[in-house]
C-alpha cells in the first residue's frame, strides 16, 4: 500500500515561491501534484514517473512550477516560484498510477495525501 506525506504548504505573497514535498512510502511509478481550489475541480499541476523521466508542468504553471524527484520517486518535490493569488488551493500529491488510465485525471490515482495549504496574497 502507499501512503504519502506532503509539506511545505503555507500563505507567502505573490511573486513569492515555495517548495512542497511529498514522501512516498511503498512503490508507485508515476507522483503527481494536483491541486484544488475552492469551488473548483481538483486539476493536475505537475506529474513525473519515478524514474524521473516523462515530467508534465499544467500550462498554467510552465515556466513557474518544476516538480523532480530523488530516491526512485521516494521524495517528489514541487518548487513553486512567481506565486500569483490563483494559484492559492489545497494541493495534493498523488501515486500509484493505472497505466491504463489518463496520466492527468485523479480518478487514475489509487493513493492521495492528506493535502497541503498554499495561500498567495497579492
Amino acid at each position: 500500500q502507499v501512503r504519502l506525506r506532503e509539506s511545505g504548504g503555507g500563505s507567502v505573497q505573490a511573486r513569492g515561491s515555495l517548495r512542497l514535498s511529498c514522501e512516498v512510502s511503498g512503490y508507485t511509478n508515476v507522483v503527481g501534484w494536483f491541486r484544488q481550489a475552492r469551488g473548483q475541480e481538483r486539476e493536475a499541476v505537475a506529474i513525473i514517473r519515478s524514474d524521473g523521466g516523462h515530467t508534465f508542468v499544467n500550462l498554467s504553471a510552465m515556466g513557474r512550477f518544476t516538480i523532480s524527484q530523488i530516491n526512485a520517486g521516494k521524495n517528489v518535490y514541487l518548487h513553486m516560484s512567481r506565486l500569483e493569488p490563483e494559484d492559492t488551493a489545497k494541493y495534493y500529491c498523488a501515486a500509484d498510477f493505472d497505466e491504463m488510465g489518463h496520466i492527468l485525471s485523479q480518478a487514475s490515482y489509487r493513493a492521495w495525501g492528506q493535502g497541503t495549504q498554499v495561500t498567495v496574497s497579492a
